[in-house]
């Protein structure tokens, strides 16, 4: 049997879950195909399994393929109606088992710590207490919400078992990173209160090993977009170029779309711009009823990746006024950084979590939930801005949003894993 050199694989909530560390996990499997891995899998959750959680998907007809190398694959769940939730996980967990029972040096990377990271340690103790050779390098990233939702949320109710337990298995792994400062600092504070209660030392370890690891984005997907197909999507959803205000994101209340709603409603700016609200989620349905009556708001449900730059790329100003929740806090804001890239109107936004991080100096700030502020910025933008600040905004952002490049992110990332390795072939 033949077997590939070396395989990175990546367990995650991929495609179609409407999430931008999907996207992540896409970008680092095309680099890796780059970068002398002949064997990339995402090891993710089957589609009925994500339908079932109530998840936001992008259209399952309209997914971008992976290039040929890259495996998707989704295992069916073990087990019957007896064992209700961990089903799924231990389909996950025994496929990669699988694989890594192969002779295939073989980086594991877990993304989203609850629960990939359980599979992830699960796996690697199975082949090892089945003494089957295993050549294993295990990386976990905690993008985010596993800090502000999980860990938060097990501190808040005073639940800290399972805080102990996620920090335990977060930190069982060779590297351990986050998606942002504000998260690296958010992990570093909950291990803090967590030692505090339970007299552990995660904090210690956290601050000693803990690195960041931005999101990686393909910026070739924003820039140098084809005017001619930019105005031919606008024209498909009945657009004009900077005739609307864009809001493409998950539609939920911490992304601040209902503050949104209401700000555009009080503008001046809404006469001259429509306000689009492209995507889906847990809001969806109140902010159709928030929005019913008024037609200057367009909801689109169906966008797909494609066409993503394009709208961005053709709108007057790209609105995120994201602002903190009990369960959920903007870690970063892949969104923001990817129309930094796409040009176009400016970005306004609310600096809470990481969002600061992904547009530097290049958006308009907002107070977190301050709705007059809000509507100031849109009639400012839209109606009072000069052109020469438009395009300052927009080479500041460009420049910024270049570093956060999925090459630059990915050899950052893997460059302690491949000194490892060199290591061990020198000895």
């Amino acid at each position: 049997m033949t077997y590939p050199e070396r395989r990175l694989v990546i367990v995650v909530r991929a495609d179609p879950v409407i999430c931008g560390h999907s996207g992540e996990a896409r970008n680092l499997a095309e680099v890796a195909l780059t970068r002398g891995f002949d064997d990339v899998r995402l090891l993710t959750w089957p589609i009925a399994t994500l339908e079932a959680a109530g998840l936001p998907l992008k259209p399952l007809d309209r997914l971008q393929p992976y290039s040929p190398g890259i495996t998707v694959e989704r295992p069916e769940p073990v087990g019957d109606y007896r064992v209700p939730d961990g089903r799924g996980l231990a389909g996950l967990t025994g496929r990669l088992v699988e694989l890594l029972a192969e002779p295939v040096p073989t980086t594991v990377l877990s993304m989203y710590l609850a629960p990939h990271a359980n599979v992830v340690m699960d796996a690697v103790a199975a082949v090892h207490a089945a003494g089957l050779l295993t050549d294993v390098h295990t990386i976990a990233k905690a993008v985010g919400s596993d800090v502000t939702n999980v860990i938060r949320s097990c501190l808040r109710e005073e639940r800290f078992g399972a805080a102990v337990a996620l920090l335990t298995t977060f930190l069982a792994h060779d590297e351990v990173v986050a998606v942002s400062e504000y998260t690296r600092d958010q992990i570093v504070l909950s291990a803090e209160a967590v030692d505090e209660h339970c007299g552990t030392l995660f904090a210690q370890q956290c601050r000693a090993r803990v690195a960041v690891s931005y999101p990686p984005i393909d910026t070739s997907a924003y820039l140098d977009l084809d005017p001619a197909a930019v105005d031919a999507a606008l024209r498909r959803r009945g657009l004009e170029r900077d005739g609307y205000v864009l809001f493409l994101s998950r539609i939920s209340r911490a992304k601040g779309i209902h503050d949104l709603v209401r700000a555009y409603a009080a503008s001046r700016a809404r006469e001259q711009v429509k306000l689009v609200v492209a995507g889906t989620g847990p809001a969806l349905a109140e902010v159709r009823e928030l929005a019913a009556g008024d037609d200057r708001v367009v909801l689109l449900t169906d966008v797909d990746d494609d066409e993503k730059p394009l709208l961005m790329r053709g709108c007057a100003t790209y609105a995120l006024p994201t602002k903190e929740e009990p369960d959920f806090v903007e870690t970063f804001g892949i969104a923001l950084t990817e129309k930094l890239l796409a040009g176009g109107g400016p970005v306004i936004t609310a600096i809470t979590g990481g969002t600061g991080e992904a547009v530097g100096d290049a958006a308009v700030i907002v107070e977190a939930g301050d709705v007059a502020a809000i509507t100031a910025a849109l009639d400012r933008v839209v109606l009072e801005m000069s052109e020469h600040e438009r395009r300052s905004l927009e080479r500041r952002g460009r420049e910024h949003a270049l570093s956060f490049d999925r090459a630059r992110v990915f050899d950052d990332l893997f460059r302690p894993e491949l000194a490892v390795r060199r290591a061990a072939q020198e000895e």
